[in-house]
């Protein structure tokens, strides 16, 4: 290994659309992986762009191309703004997911805007970016990627669950890594409080006096999607095409809706887990502080909930990312077949750099 060493920024857009989380982060690869998280923060979306993004989904083929373009320009000015704001002077290079707009494995895509050559060339900063197309044309799911970095940096836990647009394990099995989506959760929770000119519910407060609604729970727990076998990921797609109208045509008040996917996710998730006041899982991602749904998971499993510090639970993916770019750089594998049902091991993102 050339440099043991090495400070990344990671940048992470969820299809939550929180914000952007960037992190300025120290990695260590001595023995084993270790990192200190030295600057971080999220820069919220305006809702010109919390409204783009998520209408991205029904671009046209130029216009999306545009759009592309656009966010990474975006997305190589908000950088540069943290790099100045704490005077940041020790720096390798850049690593950045983008943000989803199509995730669709089964038809041989995936694709993530925030295009990498602008912000390079605007930064100047090398850039290691499109992290997931390698996967998916190898066969593989090209998510969830996070669980690499689960198994490096945060061993000591028997599961890691990331609560963020989606939920997605990961936890070794057989001396593999083994991790996939769970389920949709704040993607649909925050999609409905929206309404009420909310960004989310705050702790889980208006699903905790709702009323359980019998059927719809049913129908959400009868989805084929959750008895196919793994390696398995989700999109917005599928909450569009799925889960909404399931929700929709029963026109239901928010409170009962949310009320009844919060119970929906906790019953999904203790489906995975064993229950065992032995085991611990490491809570991350902004579903975590959602109190609610932790009482919910709770009740449903003597396993032990571990909610770590709030830098953790809110940028453990961009933390992640910065890994993934490391290995990368490293030429070293940052994506399990295991993982992702991909046909090989393989170090996947694509490197630009001046």
């Amino acid at each position: 290994m050339k440099n043991t060493t090495k400070y990344i920024i990671g940048v992470m857009s969820g299809t939550s659309l929180d914000g952007i989380d960037i992190v300025y982060v120290k990695i260590n690869a001595e023995a084993n992986y270790s990192f200190k998280i030295l600057k971080a923060k999220t820069i919220l979306y305006s809702n010109e762009w919390k409204s783009t993004l998520k209408g991205g989904f029904h671009l046209s083929g130029e216009k999306l191309v545009k759009l592309d373009a656009d966010y990474g320009i975006f997305l190589a000015n908000t950088i540069l703004n943290f790099i100045k704001e704490n005077d940041v002077e020790k720096l390798d290079f850049i690593a950045s997911h983008g943000h989803t707009i199509f995730h669709n494995p089964a038809e041989n895509y995936t694709f993530q805007i925030g295009n990498g050559p602008y912000i390079t060339s605007i930064t100047g900063i090398k850039t290691i970016c499109n992290f997931r197309v390698q996967d998916v044309a190898l066969g593989g799911q090209g998510a969830p990627l996070v669980p690499f970095g689960d198994k490096l940096l945060f061993p000591e836990y028997d599961y890691c669950l990331n609560l963020g647009g989606f939920s997605n394990i990961s936890f070794s099995e057989n001396k593999q890594r083994i991790a996939y989506d769970i389920c949709p959760v704040n993607i649909v929770l925050n999609h409905y409080v929206a309404s009420l000119n909310m960004e989310y519910d705050d702790k889980g407060a208006m699903a905790s006096i709702g009323n359980l609604d019998k059927n719809l729970l049913e129908e959400l727990n009868s989805l084929a999607f959750y008895s196919d076998a793994k390696p398995k990921s989700l999109g917005y797609e599928f909450v569009v095409e799925t889960i909404f109208p399931m929700i929709d045509k029963r026109n239901l008040n928010i409170n009962d809706i949310l009320r009844t996917f919060v119970e929906h996710v906790a019953m999904q998730i203790s489906k995975k887990i064993e229950s065992n006041s032995d085991k611990t899982m490491l809570v991350t991602g902004g579903g975590a502080f959602n109190t609610y749904l932790m009482e919910r998971l709770q009740s449903y499993t003597k396993t032990q909930l571990i909610i770590p510090e709030e830098t953790i639970i809110n940028y453990k993916e961009a933390l992640v990312f910065a890994l993934l770019g490391f290995l990368k750089e490293e030429g070293k594998i940052n994506c399990l077949k295991s993982v992702t049902g991909a046909r090989k091991n393989h170090s996947s993102g694509m490197v630009f750099e001046l």
